[in-house]
């Protein structure tokens, strides 16, 4: 049987510890790492190599990855990370938008790097709230989908968020009770009720650890995901 491929990864840190740590991490996978420090010395090592994986800080000292990750694709189409030390939504929906896959908030957990690299290698959508509060991918609110779902109407769209919000907990509990017990048909009925009115409030982030936990209730992480994106949602207000 033919041994699987080890992949190789192009991370860009400048801060020396941080680098250090991340190199680290996503070799105990196993992975080859080759590091560099500013966009110039990533430039070098694209050219000089193939990578599988890029692994892009978004501040580097003579540039950002945004820009760096948009020159790389140029010649090759390669799935990619953002890793930050920013936490407000609209950074680290601007990495997502830019391609990365996902936009991961330092400091995190060896674990949750090897996650994710596993996900971006295998193109898996990543469970949301997964990563720490602040740090998922993929945004609380998606505005455009709640407006368009009522023509364009700002008000109502508050409206039936806050009404939203205020049902949350409840229909939260039903999930997390029926996942207790072990109740797959009451548990795949209020994630079915969830998934709706996910939809029509713009609830991205509940949206997609809803969805995960309706197609695989068994996987590890994905109620955890579920109850992390429920919990972030219910931290932010209707006018988020």
């Amino acid at each position: 049987m033919k041994a699987p491929s080890i992949p190789r990864i192009l991370l860009v840190e400048d801060d020396p510890v941080s680098r250090a740590f991340l190199a680290a991490a996503a070799a105990g996978l196993p992975a080859t790492v080759d590091g560099a420090a500013s966009i110039a010395e990533a430039h070098a090592l694209a050219r000089a190599s193939e990578y599988d994986l890029l692994l892009i800080d978004a501040n580097l000292p003579d540039g950002r990855g945004i820009d760096l990750l948009r020159e790389l694709r140029r010649h090759a189409n390669t799935p990619a990370l953002a890793h930050t030390a920013a936490t407000h939504r609209a950074e680290l929906d601007a990495l997502i938008d830019a391609g990365f896959a996902e936009a991961l908030v330092k400091p995190l957990s060896a674990a949750q790097l090897q996650h994710a690299i596993i996900r971006a290698l295998q193109g898996t959508p990543a469970p949301a709230g997964i990563v720490p509060a602040g740090s998922s991918k993929t945004p609380v609110w998606d505005d455009d989908a709640a407006l368009a779902a009522v023509n364009g109407l700002r008000p109502q769209a508050m409206q039936l968020r806050a009404l939203f919000l205020a049902e949350l907990p409840a229909q939260y509990d039903a999930v997390v009770s029926a996942a207790a017990a072990g109740n797959i048909a009451t548990l795949q009925a209020s994630l079915h009720r969830l998934q709706g009115s996910c939809a029509f409030v713009g609830a991205l982030r509940l949206a997609h650890a809803v969805r995960a936990l309706r197609d695989t209730p068994d996987a590890a992480g994905a109620l955890e995901a579920f109850m992390h994106a429920a919990s972030d949602t219910l931290a932010t207000d209707a006018s988020a």
